[in-house]
Parts: C-alpha cells; sequence; structure tokens
C-alpha cells in the first residue's frame, strides 16, 4: 500500500492489481479526489495516509477518508451514523454497516454545490469526536451462528473463546462473510481459512 497522499493521487492504493495501470479507479475519480482533498485540508484536519487512502484526524482521531470506488468516489465518516444529515445526503456503504456513512460523487459539480454543506458534516464529525460520543456496536446474537461454526466451537473450545471476545463489529463481519455461502462445505472451508485470523483476533478483512 502507498504511505503518502500525493502518490495515492498519482499512482492509487496499491492494494490491488491495478494499481498505477489505466484501469486504477483512482485515474477516474483523480480530480473529483482533489477537489475533496482541498475541502478537508480547510477544515482543520490533519492528512493522513492510512489503508492507502487519504486519511483525515483530529488530535490522533480518525474522522474521515477520501477514496475511489467503481462507480463512484467518495468522503467517508468513521462516526458517520452520529450524524444529523438532516438532509439524508449520506449512504451506509453496506446493509449492515453500523457507524460508516459516506458522500457519493460522481460529478465535480455536486461537490461544488454540496462544498459548505460537506464542511458542515466535517466540522459537526470533529465535534462528535472532541465530545467523546461513541457508536453503540449492536451484539451479535448466537442465533446467527452457522452450524458449521458451532461444530467448530464444539471441536474447539479455544477457538470459541476467541471468536467470543473478538469485537461486535469483527463478529458480524466474520458472520456475513460465512453465512454468506449458499453450500455447508464453503462455509466449513470459509471458517478453517480464517481460524488463525480470528485466534489473533483480528477481523476477516485485517491483514
Amino acid at each position: 500500500m502507498v504511505r503518502d497522499v500525493d502518490e495515492y493521487l498519482e499512482v492509487g492504493c496499491g492494494r490491488c492489481s491495478l494499481h498505477a495501470t489505466p484501469q486504477c479507479k483512482v485515474n477516474t475519480w483523480r480530480e473529483l479526489l482533489v477537489q475533496l482533498r482541498r475541502i478537508a485540508n480547510e477544515c482543520g484536519v490533519t492528512e493522513e495516509s492510512k489503508w492507502g487512502v487519504p486519511c483525515y484526524t483530529y488530535n490522533g482521531a480518525n474522522i474521515f477518508n477520501i477514496s475511489a470506488f467503481k462507480g463512484f468516489c467518495s468522503l467517508s465518516f468513521f462516526k458517520g451514523s452520529l450524524l444529523k444529515d438532516d438532509d439524508k445526503l449520506l449512504e451506509a456503504p453496506g446493509k449492515n454497516s453500523q457507524a460508516w456513512r459516506q458522500f457519493r460523487f460522481t460529478e465535480m459539480t455536486q461537490i461544488e454545490e454540496l462544498e459548505p454543506i460537506i464542511k458542515a458534516y466535517i466540522f459537526e464529525a470533529i465535534e462528535i469526536e472532541k465530545a467523546g460520543l461513541k457508536v453503540e456496536s449492536v451484539k451479535v446474537d448466537s442465533s446467527d451462528y452457522p452450524e458449521e461454526l458451532v461444530a467448530k466451537f464444539d471441536e474447539d473450545p479455544a477457538f470459541q473463546t476467541a471468536f467470543e471476545a473478538l469485537t461486535p463489529g469483527r463478529q458480524r463481519g466474520y458472520l456475513i462473510h460465512f453465512n454468506g455461502a449458499k453450500q455447508s462445505q464453503t462455509r466449513v472451508n470459509r471458517i478453517e481459512k480464517f481460524t488463525s485470523k480470528i485466534m489473533e483476533g483480528k477481523g476477516w478483512q485485517e491483514r
């Protein structure tokens, strides 16, 4: 992964095989990303590079990042669900997203028209961080456990202990991934594949 925002805007994040190629998604949205970067840097946050993308922090706390996707570029708030968002401008990255919310852009005019609102949301997000507000995680219900995972728990109590010690968000991520497989053997394979990560206390997408 790249470690510098200028490098990201030039060649991409470095997390996939399209890095530094014409097909990299950053190439599609570069002008919009540059505009979002300018807006971000006018809001009193610190610019860093995390996970290969531009990330903006306040007193060391993650506030939001900007990134390129296939169909849009985004400005995503780590605690976006706590923002008022009276105009319903933010979207959840996925149906199971609890905290993250994002602006999605496909045209420069969208950013230009929403710039005052974007900044207002950023300032609100900073105040949320100053106040120490937290997004309450919904605890995972054991009824969501696939039978293959329960069988693994019976076979390996240490594995069960490690899984139940994960944060609710990490547990939920694994359950979504495991339950997303239609075939029992595929679920077994996925559980085995991520056993070592679970034992290390990591989420399924963490390195």
